[in-house]
């Protein structure tokens, strides 16, 4: 199995570490390779957009050639994970909490609406138990960073977890988007979750 980790920002080493110890739990052999440009997709089985800012990151996509092709490679099945401003990313619609901010090209790989910044600024950043059932093991330390919020969840997405009543992690099928950082948790049970969906 080789999984890409988008790596123009954020937690890129992290989440490369949380899919190695992922792939060692499962007992699969495989590698997790960093994704810089359009060459560095093939022969993919999945990929991971990190956290960041969700309009430099869209930005530099374009940039490096990375956008269109990754557009297409989702379209056409590739399993995609998206954390925080990844979660943004591959929402089908964007708000803003506040003041409208610039506007957010997104994939639109998942039928969720997402809130920019919905828990706050950087100094609003906190953290939380949450119930997973899905994941199993006890409750998940979800690290919330300038945190965007699910606040709207369509067929065929569903919720996975939330936080009180807002929706913090969904998935449809073999994409997984999370408001949170799974990859600075030190858990890997969503990368475990994540990757067992791509072994279907």
């Amino acid at each position: 199995m080789r999984v890409g980790v988008l790596a123009l920002q954020g937690g890129v080493d992290e989440h490369l570490y949380a899919v190695k110890a992922a792939l060692n739990k499962l007992n699969v052999h495989g590698e997790a390779v960093r994704v810089k440009r359009a060459r560095d997709l093939k022969g993919l089985d999945g990929l991971i957009l990190p956290g960041g800012e969700s309009t430099a990151i869209q930005r530099l996509m374009v940039r490096v050639g990375l956008w269109g092709e990754v557009r297409d490679l989702i379209l056409e099945g590739l399993p995609v994970m998206g954390t925080c401003a990844g979660a943004v990313l591959l929402a089908r619609s964007v708000k803003d909490r506040e003041v409208e901010g610039p506007r957010v090209e997104t994939l639109g790989a998942m039928n969720v609406e997402v809130v920019r910044n919905y828990f706050g600024r950087q100094r609003e950043s906190f953290e939380a138990h949450l119930q997973v059932p899905a994941i199993g093991g006890g409750p998940f330390r979800a690290i919330f960073i300038r945190a965007p919020a699910i606040t709207r969840v369509l067929e065929p997405a569903k919720p996975l977890a939330k936080l009180g009543d807002v929706v913090v992690a969904a998935e449809e099928g073999a994409r997984l988007a999370t408001a949170f950082h799974p990859e600075l948790s030190g858990d890997p049970r969503l990368h475990e979750y994540w990757l067992g969906r791509l072994r279907r």
